[in-house]
Formats: structure tokens, sequence, C-alpha cells
């Protein structure tokens, strides 16, 4: 059984400045939620119990987000505010969280081994903070149910269009039906015309102690950082099994401006509170 989750979140976030300038990325909020919260709420549902951030300087705030606030919880009940105390004590229950820093971005491999004495000899999920997925079954459970099948590492896929494969890095291998693939090539921001599949990883992982210990056996990989990828491209050399699991639901990537304002509407319609209004002021806002 898994049961910890890695959370990569030391990242400059530098495709949102200004805004990142004091704050994380992380925390930026989709609707009403930070978008890290999404994430750990999405790792809980499927089973995780502890959470493990890794971070740097300047995302104190990720650590406060999930910690006690006496203060805000006893100003709500003088208040008589008991919806939103019951949605702030909540976040600080999910899970057991822990802490440990990068401290230099030397990869995102990297940033994985920082956690690797809280792991022990046991899988682990990771998910990269800027994957948000919209999805009846919680994306983590989709790979865990894939990793009890097989019991090597998985990767979390999404199906894009053939023009976007050149921003992405593109899996290709063997359908093994169930929207399970066994990955044979991983080929970092193809040309278009040269990409064989359209299927790319999304940030989310089942990790093995295999791949722990070959990103502990790398001084660097093809572009000087030590990264998850250039493990996974070490295992298929040496005939290793990986799989990938074609992610059911909507993927929502809230790695740059675009998206992320996308995955802000797309949220924001399905919100109980504004949804509704949200909706009219589109179609009013396109119509007139």
């Amino acid at each position: 059984m898994i049961k910890k989750a890695i959370l990569p979140v030391a990242g400059f976030g530098t495709r949102f400045l200004p805004a990142t300038k004091s704050q994380p990325k992380e925390m930026l909020p989709v609707v009403d939620k930070p978008v890290i919260q999404y994430l750990v709420e999405e790792a809980v549902a499927s089973g995780i119990e502890e959470i493990i951030f890794v971070t740097g300087r300047g995302k104190r705030a990720i650590e406060d987000h999930f910690d006690v606030s006496y203060e805000l919880e006893e100003t709500l009940v003088e208040k008589n505010k008991q919806d939103l105390l019951a949605a702030v004590q909540k976040i600080s229950g999910l899970a057991r969280f822990s802490y440990v820093r990068q401290p230099m971005p030397l990869g995102d491999g990297h940033a994985i081994l920082q956690a690797a004495h809280l792991i022990g000899d046991e899988p682990v999920a990771v998910i990269f903070g800027d994957c948000i997925y919209d999805s009846k079954v919680p994306a983590i459970k989709q790979l865990m149910e894939t990793y009890e099948k097989y019991g090597d590492p998985v990767i979390g896929m999404s199906r894009i269009s053939k023009e976007e494969v050149s921003k992405f890095g593109v899996l290709e291998g063997i359908d093994l039906g169930e929207k399970n693939f066994e990955i044979k090539n991983i080929v970092e921001k193809p040309n278009v015309e040269d990409a064989k599949s359209n299927l790319v990883a999304v940030g989310k992982y089942i990790i093995t102690p295999e791949v722990m210990k070959i990103l502990a056996s790398m001084k660097s990989g093809k572009s000087g950082e030590i990264r998850l990828a250039d493990a996974f491209d070490i295992m298929l050399a040496q005939k290793r099994p990986i799989y990938g699991k074609e992610l059911e639901g909507e993927w929502l990537d809230t790695g740059n401006k675009l998206n992320f304002l996308k995955a802000s509407i797309k949220l924001g319609l399905k919100h109980p509170e504004i949804g509704k209004k949200l909706k009219e002021f589109i179609k009013n806002e396109l119509f007139n």
C-alpha cells in the first residue's frame, strides 16, 4: 500500500512573476483554494496519509497554510462563521505533513532525493505542483491501481493534440488495455513531425525504491541536473519495466498564465457558490 506522497515545490515560479516575487506559485488561488491544496486533497482522497513537501526559500506560506491557525479560528468562532471554520480546520487535518528543503535548484530528481530518508524502502507517489486533475477517481488513485497490477513505476499520462507535443515529454509504448501502457521510450519535447505518440507526462508518478537508487547514483543528467526523466531513461536502457496510465478526467495544467486562467474558469463554473453567476457573466461578455 502506498501511503506517502512527495510534492516538490521548491521552484521559483518565474512564469508568474511579479505575482510570485513574495509568494509561492503553488499558493496562487484557483477560485478559493491554492493550487497546492487541490493536489493534497487528491492525494488524501487516493489513500495517502503522509505528505512530504520539498521546499526552498520563500515557501514558508505553504507550511503555514497546512498548519493550525489559532487566531483565525478564534475569530471565526467569535463571528459564528461555522462553515468557514470547518473549511479552515479541515486543512490542517488532511494528513501528516513533513517539510524538507532543497538547498539548490539542481533538478526535480534532486528535489525528490531530499525526501528519501523519509520514504525508506517503499514505493511513493510523486506529485508536481502545477497539475490539477478534475476526475471522478482521483488521478493518484488511478496510478495506484496500475501499480498494484504491475508492481513497477507508473507515469501519469494525458493525450493531447499532436500540435502541442513539442512542449512536453512524450511517452511511446505498448497498449496493454484498460488505458495501461508499457513504456518503451521517453522523448523530451520532440518536433511535431518526429513524435510517434501524443501521450505526455502530466507530473504525477508512482516511483519505486529502484528509481530512488538510480537518482542517488546520478551526478547529473543530460541537462546538467538530476532529473526524474533521466532516471527513467536509465531504467529503460537497463530493460527495466516502466508503465504509463492514461488518466481519465480533465487535465487542468496551471503551469502558465493562460492555462491557470482556464483552470480557474472551469473549476469556477462548477463551484456551488459562484458557478451560475460566472456562467452568466461569461455569456454576457461573449455575446453582448
